[in-house]
């Protein structure tokens, strides 16, 4: 989940002038990073190994 600190963060590290659709791109990807950094600490992850076989399944 966002906080307004990081969203305040995002919006003062753009440039003065931005499009809505950069703003939405940099909140997704804060946001999937966020994710992602949560699963992690929980212990959702899978090993180098498992990700090659997975992807070899592709």
């Amino acid at each position: 989940m966002l906080t307004k600190t990081s969203v305040i963060k995002t919006i003062t590290s753009l440039p003065d002038n931005f499009s809505i659709d950069e703003l939405v791109d940099k909140m997704i990807l804060l946001e999937k990073i966020e994710r992602g950094i949560q699963d992690a600490d929980k212990g959702k992850v899978i090993s180098e190994t498992e990700l090659e076989k997975r992807m070899e399944e592709w």
